[in-house]
Formats: structure tokens, C-alpha cells, sequence
């Protein structure tokens, strides 16, 4: 039984998505519950692995039960048997060939800052606060060169292991909701740290201390030392991934 499952998870206490050993993890915490399901170990792959302390909404993904168990029965299972912070909000059934993360075409990350002079005792895990004020028309403006498809190896961690560094941005733009201004972002796939990177960047143009059209020069020189240092994992949240 194939198995698509569809979760949010508030990340802060955990090390991303991907199992590490000795270290808290989504996917072991999920691999757990469903050893004390199943009692067996039954492996899960995501559609994504989101970093250190950063959040999801949407996250896809996808396992092989032993034996079949009623979707309802084994969301409500998976849910009791994890913490709080980790939520199963759909499941159900798919196909045997089903793969999370070589099936999606697209995947949407939202980031959020909070700008304004003083600091969130209850927002501080899910924003990047900055007390300087941040002008959103450069960032606008540099969230627009995103768009299209570009290398992005200067937007990158070193030591990524990927066979292309080429991604294809369908949406970048920047909006204000009251002291708080969010980034949208969807693309076909992005590399490790991209969205922190590019959200570091645009934060530099709207602070004056970047002009916009400089994203063109770092996109092609492919040289992640020129790029600033990535946002925190914080204000970062993984929103949908499409097939």
C-alpha cells in the first residue's frame, strides 16, 4: 500500500526534514510513528528537505506500508503518535511508482520578516526581525530579476550535491501585511540555503546598500562567496508543492 501524505510541521526544535544521526529529525520522528504502527521500520521520503529550523506548511510525502490500514485510521494514528509540532493534515492512497520529490513540478516557499522597531515575543520563530526600516520597492525591484531561468550557483550552500545549479523561477514578489513583509517564491526546484540567500540579498536592496540590477551580476558570476550570507532558517516556510 503506497501511501501520499500531505503535513505542517513548526520546525524550531528540529534538524530539517532529513534524518541525521543523533540529531531530531521530521522525517525520524515520522519513521518512528509508524514503526509503533506497523511494527516495523518503513521508510518515508519528502518531497523536499527543509533546513534547520525552518517550517512547513505543505510538505508532500510518501511511503510503503506493510499492510493495509483505512487512510482515516492511519492519519489519526500517525497524529497520536507524534508531537504537536508535526500535524498530518492529509492522506490517503497513490500509486505504486509514486515519488514525492521527482513527481512534483513546482514547490512554493513563502518568507517572512518582521519590520518594525520592536521584536515579537510570539512571532520570533516564524520571522526574521529587522529593526531597520526595509524599503519594499527595491525589493520588489530585485525580486523581479529572479524570475525566468537562471544558474543559481551563487545562491547556494557549498557543498550541495546537485547535477544542475539551472532553476526556473515562476513567481518572486514581495508584499506588505501590516509590520510584516512576505516573500513568495515558486520554482521547478531549488538548491540548499536559495531561498535564504535570495531573500539576504533583497533585504541588502532594501536597506540602499544593494541596486537591484546587481542580482543580474551575481546570478552570472555562479560565485555564492559575493552573495550575502542566507537569512535565518526562521522566517522560511515550505507552502505547497505541486504535481
Amino acid at each position: 500500500m503506497r501511501v501520499r501524505l500531505t503535513l505542517e510541521y513548526d520546525g524550531s526544535h528540529y534538524c530539517g526534514w532529513q534524518w541525521q544521526p543523533a540529531q531530531d529529525s521530521i522525517q525520524a520522528r515520522l519513521e518512528d510513528a509508524l514503526r509503533q504502527i506497523f511494527g516495523e521500520q518503513v521508510r518515508v521520503a519528502g518531497a523536499g528537505r527543509t533546513d534547520a529550523g525552518a517550517h512547513a506548511l505543505g510538505q508532500v510525502a510518501a511511503f510503503t506500508a506493510p499492510r493495509r490500514m483505512p487512510p482515516d485510521e492511519l492519519r489519526r494514528a500517525l497524529n497520536a503518535l507524534s508531537p504537536p509540532d508535526i500535524v498530518v493534515r492529509e492522506l490517503a492512497e497513490t500509486s505504486d511508482d509514486f515519488d514525492p520529490r521527482r513527481d512534483a513540478i513546482a514547490r512554493v516557499y513563502e518568507y517572512r520578516i518582521l519590520n518594525r522597531e520592536w521584536p515579537s515575543a510570539f512571532d520570533y520563530r516564524y520571522a526574521w526581525f529587522i529593526r531597520e526600516p526595509l524599503a519594499i520597492e527595491p525589493m520588489q525591484a530585485a525580486a523581479r530579476e529572479f524570475l525566468g531561468e537562471h544558474d543559481f550557483a551563487a545562491f547556494r550552500t557549498l557543498g550541495s550535491e546537485e547535477k544542475t545549479t539551472r532553476r526556473c523561477v515562476n513567481f518572486s514578489e514581495w508584499r506588505r501585511d501590516g509590520d510584516h513583509l512576505i516573500y513568495r517564491v515558486e520554482a521547478n526546484a531549488f538548491l540548499r540555503h536559495m531561498v535564504r540567500t535570495m531573500v539576504a540579498t533583497m533585504v541588502e536592496a532594501g536597506r540602499a546598500k544593494l541596486a537591484p540590477d546587481k542580482v543580474r551580476g551575481l546570478l552570472a558570476c555562479g560565485e555564492c562567496m559575493r552573495a550575502p550570507a542566507s537569512a535565518p532558517a526562521c522566517g522560511l516556510c515550505l507552502v505547497e508543492v505541486r504535481y
